[in-house]
């Protein structure tokens, strides 16, 4: 599988600042189809099993990736004279926006999608993204931050990609009530679509997260604390079901950029960041000016086990 990265603004959309980054794999892209029955899992740690059809026939595709910070309104000030004041006490404008991303997504139709800052603490709004992202094809997993924070994360993968093997929920219990989603997925693309048979029998391994801020440098440990917690569980995860070797994306905010030492870290352990690989960009100080964007805090995906 080779991985190919298309990076998209998420400014235009009303987000968090940070970059929605997209990676696409060798395998077409169809439309999304309306009449699948959907899954959902919310933060009862329950398991989700599914098997989607392919619609896919015989022309090429591929799998695509988009990470999102969508600013949940609860943190979104709209006065800087009055910090009090906030999106999420007026529903014209948080539900003004959420549209909007809602169908920025939709019109990307990339097969993954992973949201930080998801407003689990509003119905309505959740009940939304459940409802359009199902409409459209879509499985959705959601997770909130430990106590009660209100916000928490999203993950949504297409049916017409990938079959449902297991779901679980990391909970770090820190100060900062960070958690992880991780999705076990198999390939559901036809033969066509690959140059090994046994491509069409790919597991995934995909993690959706929201580190914390480095409000000042003395989190650089609590930061790095954190992947090392996913790693741990994603390695115990493939030992316990036998996935030596299987590809892992690792997906979100990492509020940080890629001079910092969760993004070194990350390097030292094998991952490669999908947007260095679509644009052939190195570890200099140069490029990191380049993909961080002044090295302004951004969102990453980073593989690893991609051939």
């Amino acid at each position: 599988m080779v991985a190919v990265v298309e990076p998209a603004t998420a400014n235009s959309v009303g987000g968090g600042g940070n970059e929605a980054n997209m990676f696409n794999g060798a395998i077409p892209r169809p439309p999304p189809g309306n009449d699948a029955a959907c899954t959902t899992t919310t933060a009862t740690g329950q398991q989700a099993t599914a098997s989607p059809p392919s619609s896919m026939a015989d022309e090429l595709c591929h799998i695509s990736c988009t990470t999102f910070n969508i600013l949940a309104p609860i943190y979104k000030r709209l006065d800087k004279q009055n910090q009090s004041l906030r999106e999420s006490d007026f529903r014209a404008f948080w539900l003004s926006r959420n549209q909007m991303i809602l169908e920025w997504l939709l019109m990307e139709r990339t097969s993954i999608i992973c949201l930080q800052e998801f407003w689990t603490g509003n119905e309505e709004l959740v009940h939304m993204y459940e409802d359009k992202l199902c409409d459209a094809g879509y499985f959705t997993f959601q997770l909130a931050r430990t106590n009660n924070r209100g916000d928490g994360l999203l993950m949504a993968v297409h049916k017409d990609y990938f079959r449902i093997l297991n779901y679980r929920e990391l909970l770090f219990n820190d100060f900062g009530d960070r958690v992880a989603q991780l999705l076990h997925v198999q390939l559901t693309i036809p033969s066509s679509c690959s140059n090994r048979k046994n491509d069409t029998r790919q597991e995934l391994l995909i993690v959706n997260t929201h580190l914390l801020f480095p409000h000042n440098s003395s989190l650089s440990i609590a930061r790095l604390h954190q992947v090392y917690k996913i790693l741990q569980y994603v390695e115990t995860y493939q030992r316990e079901n036998k996935l030596g070797g299987v590809p892992v994306v690792l997906s979100g905010d990492w509020n940080g950029s890629k001079r910092g030492r969760v993004y070194k870290f990350l390097r030292s352990q094998g991952f490669a960041s999908s947007y260095d690989i679509a644009h052939k960009y190195t570890d200099s100080d140069d490029d990191a000016h380049r993909v961080s964007y002044r090295v302004q805090l951004v969102a990453f995906i980073v593989l690893v086990n991609f051939q």
